[in-house]
């Protein structure tokens, strides 16, 4: 081939793929079909063999009403048909005309009416010698009792084989890559063998693939027809081609029925497997000679195919549950290992070898857990895996699964002999972890039916270049390299189920770390205030005895020591707040932190506060109020609550300057009574704002020994009662603090 052709040929390939085989413009010439108006019922399309089989020249046709051919009596059972709620649920549809008779079809596609009428098939001769219904009773009870798939697919290819009289009858089951196997097979002794054979994706190409997943069957009674156009060539409403998808007489693709005739059949029918909404499989029945199938019979059959992709479905289903449940015992050895292990999940994985390899049917395995790795059986070396195991830690699946990884990741194929497949887990963790199972390579002879490379030829013409459907279905053998036995839905589950296992294991493990810390923790904060409460009380009060016997009056010497007690006895004080800040802190973490609520009067207990905290406003000249809605009452705890008041209060008296203001206000809204502390300070920063609450947050300017943990405290006890905090701040404009407590009815 030149590279010219070569170029052609790759263009009507492309051109073959992009064939509009929904809309070929013709049908084929065992009927007529029309387009109708509803609900008049006009002629707007009709197939041009009228005028062969009713005499009528379509173009006089065009715009008449539907009675105009085939007669008032059988145009009204048409209108009765219309009248069901769907079309399938009409009664059949019988003429005779102009001496020939016919089966009537209706279908509504893309706001169209369209009526076949196909010639029906008289004194027509299945090879079962039991009526159809009969027959096709029979046949669903078997299919009902198969014990397995093969059993199923044997039964169903042999009895469409009986019912219809055609010399091959197969059933093509689609694999993930494309192509398609042929499973089963009923044929008559002189006819080619295809079970067991491969074909090409490209024998049955995408768009042909999407057309029998949307319509059950379809026939070709004579392969070497030709095709009858539509008059007028275009839907006059749209001016465009009318969509036969659905039309029992379409007309198929001419390279398709030259490929019928290169495999030695005249006569084809095709039934649809579907698996839900896919496409499984197909039911092919091919004959030498033609032969027209009647609708009724192809009715039986698609009957069929409907029960057959439940059965299909059902089984495959059983298969799936039996092969989970022969993984249970496997996975829970391996859930307890991971359980009883004393470091990680992946240390006790580690210690079970043997279970985990016969968990996915594995030649070998590597187990990863950050620096360690574990190998057993048949693996690649140490470097291939981490390198492999980085690649797939960058597609992000957290369950892989290859039976011909070198097709996806090309390093694989210095190793395809241990590890031409792969099934790999890992843990969304900072550390590199993971377990891969590995299957060696499988080398075995596929037999295609003809050469999968060459499933399209070209030819030269009188018109040039075009496509030519390859002649040849003599077995072509090659030989798969570089790909391992697939992995079983079974396979899948338990992965994934295994990496359930361990992340379960591993969250709870670290749950644990976390509470052991925290009562670590809390041990020993109790302990170290319990501890040095009592020496700094004995500080304390030494403080107070040496300050008896040195005077601040007195001499330097004494001067200096009566600073120094008083230094000692601010320090001692501070350290108590904070002993009793860290107890609060590590109560509030733990969830642990308890109040003992009481009624509260609010007035009475701002006139506390207020003699209390007062004092320190005044030495800084700050106009401090506290003012509460009459007959305001809570229940809080009155230790905890003053703890918050003067916590605020507190600070806004630090950060507010001289002469400056602090506002204290209780009021009732709604279920609660709202607390706000309001100040005339120089603010927060906005983006501190939001962190206020946090632990260990302070304001470092005019707070040298603040702990930052006052607010969060506060939060702590408000949250204890039942309510929420809130900071508002506006640089320069001061800040406002805002409490809640339910109020007490």
């Amino acid at each position: 081939m030149t590279p010219q052709d070569k170029e052609a040929f790759e263009e009507l390939l492309a051109n073959c793929a992009d064939e509009p085989i929904r809309f070929p413009g013709a049908i084929q010439p065992h009927g007529l079909l029309l387009t109708l108006s509803e609900p008049e019922l006009s002629i707007i399309q009709i197939s041009a063999n009228v005028e062969t089989l009713l005499a009528r020249p379509a173009p006089e046709l065009i715009g008449q009403p539907l009675q105009s051919l085939i007669g008032d009596a059988h145009a009204a059972q048409v209108r009765e048909a219309l009248q069901q709620s769907t079309l399938s649920d009409a009664p059949p549809l019988h003429f005779r005309l102009n001496g020939t008779a016919f089966e009537g079809l209706l279908h509504r596609h893309q706001d169209v009416l369209i009526l076949e009428l196909e010639i029906h098939v008289e004194n027509f001769q299945p090879r079962n010698v039991a009526g159809t219904e009969t027959h096709l009773g029979r046949m669903l009870a078997r299919l009902q009792k198969a014990q397995s798939l093969q059993a199923l697919y044997d039964i169903s290819v042999k009895e469409i084989q009986a019912m219809t009289g055609y010399d091959r009858v197969l059933i093509y089951r689609f694999e993930e890559e494309g192509h398609g196997q042929v499973i089963a097979e009923a044929s008559d002794p002189s006819m080619e063998v295809f079970n067991g054979l491969f074909f090409p994706a490209s024998d049955i190409p995408e768009q042909a693939r999407e057309l029998y997943r949307t319509n059950w069957l379809r026939i070709i009674p004579n392969a070497d027809y030709q095709p009858v156009p539509l008059v007028p060539k275009l839907r006059p409403d749209t001016q465009t081609p009318l969509d036969l998808s659905f039309a029992t007489l379409r007309s198929v693709s001419p390279i398709h029925c030259q490929y019928m005739k290169n495999m030695g059949v005249l006569s084809s029918m095709s039934i649809s497997l579907l698996k839900g909404d896919r496409l499984w499989g197909l039911i092919s029945c091919g004959n030498r000679q033609p032969l027209h199938v009647p609708h009724e019979l192809r009715t039986a059959c698609q009957t069929i195919g409907q029960v057959l992709s439940l059965q299909i479905s059902a089984m495959e289903a059983l298969e799936v549950s039996r092969q989970r449940e022969e993984k249970v015992e496997a996975l829970a050895l391996l859930n307890q290992a991971m359980i009883d292990s004393p470091q990680n999940v992946f240390d006790g994985l580690a210690n079970q070898p043997q279970v985990l390899m016969a968990l996915a049917n594995a030649g070998g395995i590597a187990i990863i857990e950050d620096k360690q790795l574990h190998r057993y059986g048949n693996c690649p070396e140490p470097e291939d895996i981490r390198a492999l195991h980085k690649w797939l830690q960058e597609r992000g699946e957290p369950v892989f699964a290859s039976h011909h990884l070198a097709s996806v990741y090309p390093p694989a194929a210095q190793y395809q002999q241990v590890a031409s497949g792969v099934l790999a887990m890992s843990l969304p963790k900072p550390v590199d972890n993971g377990v891969l199972w590995f299957r060696p390579e499988v080398k075995e002879n596929i037999n295609w039916s003809g050469d999968p490379r060459k499933p399209l030829d070209l030819e030269n013409s009188d018109a040039g270049l075009r496509l030519r459907p390859r002649t040849s279905f003599e077995i072509w053998k090659v030989e798969m390299a570089g790909i391992s036995t697939k992995w079983s839905h079974g396979d899948l589950f338990a992965a994934n189920d295994l990496r359930r296992s361990a992340l379960e294991n591993d969250l709870a493990r670290q749950v644990r770390r976390e509470q052991e810390a925290v009562r670590a923790r809390d041990e020993l904060v109790a302990v170290v205030s319990h501890d040095l409460r009592n020496p700094m009380t004995v500080i304390s009060m030494l403080c107070g005895m040496m300050q008896k016997a040195f005077s601040s009056d007195g001499p330097h010497t004494s001067r200096r020591i009566s600073t120094a007690i008083d230094t000692m006895q601010q320090a001692a004080g501070r350290m108590n707040t904070l002993l009793e800040d860290l107890l609060d802190t590590s109560k509030i973490d733990a969830g642990r932190y308890t109040i003992a609520p009481q009624k509260l009067d609010v007035a009475q207990m701002f006139e506390e506060a207020q003699s209390l905290l007062a004092p320190l406003a005044l030495d800084k000249d700050i106009s401090i109020s506290f003012e509460a809605d009459p007959d305001l009452s809570i229940h809080a705890d009155p230790e905890r609550l003053f703890q918050v008041l003067s916590n605020l209060v507190g600070n806004a008296i630090k950060f507010t300057p001289r002469l400056g203001t602090v506002d204290v206000f209780a009021k009732s809204v709604g279920d609660d009574i709202v607390f706000t502390v309001r100040d005339s300070g120089e603010g927060i920063p906005k983006d501190h704002l939001p962190h206020v609450f946090d632990r260990y947050w302070t304001v470092k300017e005019g707070n040298p020994n603040g702990t930052g943990l006052g607010l969060y405290i506060t939060q702590g006890i408000v949250e204890a009662h039942g309510g929420r905090i809130v900071a508002e701040s506006e640089p320069g404009q001061g800040s406002e603090f805002r409490f809640t407590v339910p109020r007490l009815d």
